[in-house]
């Protein structure tokens, strides 16, 4: 198979330092066979790749040729990938992803910093931490955009185990060999109520002193719910809530409303934004809770993504 060198392609200039940006390019059939395999359809990915119907066809032959196999099955509406064709595109994919992350940190050691951070996170980050902490950090680096998922502790691990997530912030705790943390402070588990509720002048509270009032419970696929269950179990008290979800504003709603009580992690000193009254949480299991920044061990993380878990690491020492 022939090959040649990826080019080395300028792009634009940075207007306060003066150094230049360059753009790593792949091998021209790698960007083809990714858009065939996306498509469905040489013609389509001909288009998409403004090239010709029958030069990408040539490519594809000439490329299949070298490979001594078929890489796609040529159907009457389309194309689909053999399974030399699949073993191929996963070595193709594999490595336009590496070819990212050296150009992002190439461009690191530049101090050009740029990409995108994906992020995966408890829904506790997302009300005042997480969003300040990306204000600040896309301020610094306008070059860097970011995707937040929100989900629950299983759903945070698996997008890290899958490189989904570059970071996650969770309150499980994990001991899994192939998780790091990269930083990890205490977080208390807390009752939020409305600022006119009877309980809203309180310092502290024990769970039991929840049960008079409308509850609204996270469900089994959170953090708190897990907790929450131990300290009730250790109490032996009993909770009817009134409602479960798996969402953590949804609860807050409710317990607004209703003049009830909800339950969520405090995430550093500011209030929070939905104007509900915290309250920390007494029983011993809810006040040994943590928020942990995490990331799969072994990965060298992209330029901008190991930049962000250094400025979140700087956050957790000032909660």
């Amino acid at each position: 198979m022939s090959k040649r060198p990826a080019p080395v392609v300028k792009t634009s200039e940075t207007a306060a330092s003066g150094l230049q940006r360059w753009r790593l390019q792949p091998p021209s059939i790698f960007s083809y066979l990714d858009a065939v395999a996306h498509h469905g359809s040489i013609r389509k990915a001909a288009e998409a790749l403004h090239v010709a119907s029958s030069a990408l066809n040539r490519r594809i032959l000439d490329l299949e040729a070298d490979v001594g196999s078929p890489l796609f099955e040529r159907l009457p509406r389309g194309v689909r990938a053999t399974a030399a064709g699949e073993l191929f595109l996963a070595y193709v994919r594999r490595s336009l992803k590496e070819l990212r992350l050296v150009e992002a940190q190439i461009d690191g050691l530049r101090g050009l910093v740029r990409g995108r951070v994906h992020v995966a996170v408890a829904e506790s980050v997302t009300g005042r931490m997480l969003p300040d902490a990306i204000a600040d950090y896309h301020q610094r680096h306008p070059g860097v955009g970011f995707s937040v998922t929100v989900g629950g502790p299983r759903e945070l691990a698996a997008a890290l185990a899958r490189d989904k997530a570059d970071l996650i912030l969770t309150h499980e705790r994990t001991d899994d060999a192939d998780v790091v943390v990269l930083a990890e402070v205490p977080q208390p588990l807390c009752a939020l109520v409305a600022p006119e509720h009877p309980l809203a002048t309180r310092k502290s509270l024990r769970l039991r002193e929840c049960v008079a009032y409308p509850l609204a419970m996270p469900d089994e696929t959170l953090a708190a719910r897990s907790l929450i269950d131990s300290a009730l179990g250790r109490a032996s008290i009993r909770f009817e809530p009134a409602l479960l979800s798996n969402s953590i504003e949804t609860t807050k709603m409710f317990a607004r409303t209703a003049g009830g009580v909800c339950f969520s992690f405090k995430i550093g000193k500011k209030p929070d934004v939905s104007g509900m009254v915290s309250i920390p949480l007494s029983d011993p299991e809810l006040t040994e809770a943590r928020l942990r920044l995490a990331s799969r061990r072994g990965r060298v993380l992209p330029v901008a993504a190991a930049a962000f878990a250094e400025q979140l690491s700087a956050i957790f020492e000032e909660l």
